[in-house]
């Protein structure tokens, strides 16, 4: 199995431990010469912080890490397609590569909304790859099918 799908993978059981949680299941990793330096998934609810993203949590664990704001070098792996301010800290943090699973019709601002990385004004670019992986999907269609659930009970 290719090296970016086996850290894909890593970043789906950070998802996992979000849904298990009850938070939306996105989970991300970054890695660095071949070594995952950090992992993260969503935690908005349980930090009441609308910036818990997990690609941002993760991306703070990294620059601490590391010790440094610049990830050159660096692969953001993420189970989900990142919205736009994920994005704007992805370019901030001048991460070399994403590579990510599913695409969010919603929030998405790589190909779903917007294609932020292909403007030409932005001033760092970056190589982006989508690797399917269907038990991605599946966890947030089963998260938000118990969610819409939940809400029609309590209506």
């Amino acid at each position: 199995m290719e090296l970016d799908h086996l850290f894909l993978l890593e970043a789906l059981k950070e998802a996992k431990k979000a849904f298990k949680l009850g938070e939306v299941p996105i989970g991300a990793i970054i890695v660095k010469d071949r070594k995952i330096i950090s992992r993260a998934f969503n935690r908005k609810e349980f930090l009441q912080d609308p910036t818990a993203h997990a690609e941002l949590l993760a991306i703070k664990e990294a620059s601490r890490k590391l010790n440094s704001w610049r990830l050159n070098g660096c692969t953001l792996y993420s189970t989900v397609e990142p919205c736009i301010m994920c994005c704007g800290v992805i370019i901030q943090s001048r991460i070399d590569r994403l590579v990510y699973s599913v695409p969010d019709p919603k929030f998405g601002g790589i190909e779903s909304l917007y294609t932020i990385f292909k403007d030409k004004k932005v001033n760092h670019r970056l190589e982006v790859k989508k690797i399917y992986i269907k038990e991605a999907e599946e966890l947030l269609k089963e998260f938000f099918k118990a969610l819409r659930e939940r809400c029609r009970s309590l209506a």
